[in-house]
């Protein structure tokens, strides 16, 4: 039994979400599925990807072929480097405790980039909040200013107005 880990589309139309999963080959995309190893949520930026290491490395040790985005999820997120050094624990150039530390190593490192772009999103995020608020206080002002100007003329008019029906009835 060939066996494929893909992604399964769940979610509504637009709002698209997946779950990682180990299916037969034969299987239809949204259909049986052997076991769900993970879900990866695109919606998000960075996008949210849940997985389970462990049971991912041993369905690839066991032969199962990843799709392209699966392919590029599991790098992501270190299966493949974890399944390439127990390949290396196997053939005794590691021990298992090299192995670990390796891992532990680039996943620590990985952690600290994602951290970084998040934590990139957030300052441009608030930044163009800051940029907004000030357009919309210069908004402010100048309507303020407007209306003020609006309204200095019509109390100037209204004495003039008074004036010029004083002189009138002054005539007749």
């Amino acid at each position: 039994m060939p066996v494929k880990i893909r992604l399964q589309r769940h979610g509504k139309k637009g709002k698209p979400f997946y779950w990682v999963v180990a299916a037969d080959s034969r299987a239809k995309r949204d259909g049986k599925y052997l076991e769900k190893l993970g879900t990866y949520n695109p919606n998000t930026n960075p996008a949210t990807i849940n997985l389970d290491v462990d049971s991912s490395v041993k369905w690839l040790s066991n032969g199962a072929q990843p799709s392209d985005t699966a392919k590029r999820i599991l790098s992501y997120k270190g299966v493949l480097l974890k399944h390439h050094l127990q390949g290396g624990v196997r053939k005794g150039a590691l021990t298992e405790e090299q192995a670990e530390e390796k891992f532990n190593a680039w996943i620590a490192e990985k952690e600290k980039s994602v951290a970084g772009k998040v934590e990139g999103l957030d300052k441009a995020k608030a930044d163009e909040a800051a940029k907004k608020f000030e357009a919309e206080k210069a908004v402010n002002e100048k309507r303020a200013a407007e209306a003020a100007a609006a309204a200095a003329p019509v109390a100037e008019e209204a004495p003039a107005d008074s004036e010029d029906a004083a002189a009138a009835s002054e005539e007749e």
